[in-house]
């Protein structure tokens, strides 16, 4: 990610499009282990809270990814970003392509 590495979006800053390495395959490989490891903890615990827990963080990323993210860098990268996320699934390779 080099210098392209954030947390949130500051719409005065511009960076360059990652497309290789893991985001050949997802657009966002960082909440893809996220939600892998709450995954995991829900199995481990396999309980409602964890389980609640689960659905919460698949939500807000979602939130985050959708009304945030996308549209942010549809406006920054234009054409480019569309062509990258006709390829790369949002979450999981070729699921949540746009």
């Amino acid at each position: 990610m080099g210098a392209s590495w954030r947390i949130g979006v500051d719409p005065d800053e511009r960076t360059g499009l990652v497309t290789h390495g893991l985001f050949a395959l997802v657009r966002n490989p960082i909440f893809t282990a996220m939600l892998v490891t709450a995954l995991g903890l829900t199995l481990m615990v396999g309980n409602v809270i964890s389980l609640t827990g689960l659905g919460a963080l698949f939500a807000a990323l979602e939130v985050q990814v959708r009304l945030v993210e996308e549209p942010y860098l549809r406006t920054v990268h234009g054409p480019d970003y569309e062509r990258y996320s006709a390829t790369a699934g949002r979450f999981l390779p070729g699921l949540g392509r746009s």
